[in-house]
């Protein structure tokens, strides 16, 4: 299934897309998408509803953030054996593990708003995997059972603000709309194997980030079985996988956004983002 929220910023409610590529309307069974309404147990219930029953959505609808909010918003850093050659470090022995505030979390499609004093806004395409029920010490071989679905993440960074003012990397990664997540919230039962999925994102046209989640470092299983080692997963927290070579920062000379841009995101079978990018006002 491919389940989404639509309608204007603030008033989404949720829907999914029928095997005619229709949106419906789920809002007779669901207030939104978020924390338990995205369980494992939730989603058996939606496979239990006949889309031809529901009321359709027009095509021109706005669509929103695939999940109105989430209980944590974790991100795993240098995750790519390439994107780790390319800032220059040596590839970790165990997953980096960091946050990125939940209010970043934005639409795929809504403008990307430049921070007040930002210099160095750059872009990062990432799988990003929605966890269905709470865990802890989770095996490897058994994670993937977790895992509710996948989404698009942009995991916009400020990199002043992340590597030039001392403390952890959430300062530069959590501005309000540095979070965008979706279209599509994707069920596992789409994704056969998420260590298989084309990425890629393109900066005014011009691909920048193309890669495979084979380049993974550690792969989704392996970052499940790692976080649930020292903190319980909980019900629609979210985690972003890392990021493939081609960021801005790793450029030469680095590249950073400004304001006009337009970033195209897309991940295999998840669907694609388009942002605007706009300067602070």
């Amino acid at each position: 299934m491919k389940l989404v929220r639509f309608g204007e910023k603030n008033e989404e409610k949720p829907g999914l897309i029928d095997s005619k590529g229709r949106i419906k309307d789920l809002t007779e069974y669901f207030l939104d998408f978020g924390n338990n309404s995205v369980s494992l147990s939730s989603l058996e219930k939606i496979r239990t509803i006949d889309p031809e029953k529901l009321s359709e959505v027009p095509k021109n609808v706005r669509l929103g953030s695939c999940l109105v909010d989430v209980p944590n918003f974790y991100c795993i850093g240098l995750n790519y054996a390439k994107h780790a050659i390319e800032t220059g470090v040596a590839p970790p022995s165990e997953p980096i593990i960091f946050s990125k505030a939940t209010s970043a979390i934005s639409g795929p499609y809504d403008d990307v708003i430049i921070p007040k004093g930002s210099k160095k806004t750059d872009w990062e395409v990432e799988l990003g995997v929605v966890i269905g029920e709470n865990c802890f010490h989770v095996p490897e071989k058994e994670a993937l059972s977790v895992v509710s679905g996948y989404c698009i993440v942009n995991d916009i960074s400020e990199r002043s603000f992340q590597f030039d003012h001392g403390g952890q990397w959430i300062k530069g990664k959590s501005a309000p709309t540095f979070g965008p997540i979706g279209p599509f919230l994707v069920t596992n039962d789409e994704i056969s194997d998420p260590q298989n999925l084309t990425l890629s994102l393109k900066v005014n046209g011009r691909t920048v980030q193309k890669s495979n989640t084979s380049d993974m470092i550690f792969s989704v299983s392996q970052i499940i079985s790692h976080l649930t080692s020292f903190m319980e997963l909980r019900e629609g927290d979210i985690i972003a996988t890392g990021t493939p070579e081609g960021v801005g920062n790793g450029m030469t000379p680095p590249t950073f956004l400004k304001n006009g841009d337009v970033m195209e995101v897309e991940i295999q079978n998840l669907g694609t983002q388009k942002q605007r990018v706009v300067a602070f006002s």
